[in-house]
């Protein structure tokens, strides 16, 4: 008996809208221990065929980047070598006009691992983050956090 194969795993991205999102990225490069990606050898091959204009561009961490895009990605996961891109976990942080209005209606939770929430409170506050509450209810206990640009998260 032959099975018929089911549809692919969909791949996906979180997308983070942002004011500054090279900021963003660094930060939550450093949060999650991921890294940022780098797309300079396909930023040069486009700016060299004259397919893009150089004002679509900046410089971050010595290397070409887009001006209003930037993703992080896991160490371990697979990436196109020719355009750095990421084929696995991935948070893309695009730059939008506006900052941030409202509460999100998505957020990450970090689970750093028992007994760890007090030191990773204070490490990813060194980082940039602030706490905004501490919340203890009958499922458990976790900070609330928010990222520099105000978008919030929690650490259990």
């Amino acid at each position: 008996m032959t099975s018929t194969p089911g549809p692919a795993p969909v791949h996906f991205k979180i997308v983070i809208d942002a004011l500054d999102p090279h900021a963003q990225a660094d930060f939550w490069a450093g949060t999650l221990h991921y890294e940022v990606e780098d797309n300079s050898e396909l930023i040069g091959k486009l700016l060299g065929f004259g397919a893009v204009p150089a004002d679509l561009t900046v410089e971050s961490h010595g290397r070409l980047a887009w001006r209003d895009l930037i993703a992080v990605r896991h160490p371990d996961d697979p990436y196109q070598e020719e355009s750095g891109t990421g084929l696995g976990r991935r948070l893309l942080f695009q730059r939008v006009p506006e900052a941030k209005a409202g509460k999100n209606r998505l957020h990450l939770d970090l689970h750093p691992g028992e007994g760890r929430r007090e030191e990773e409170v204070a490490r990813l506050e060194g980082l940039g983050a602030s706490v905004l509450r501490r919340v203890k209810e009958l499922g458990g206990e976790w900070v609330l956090m928010a990222d520099p640009e105000g978008n919030e998260f929690c650490v259990h």
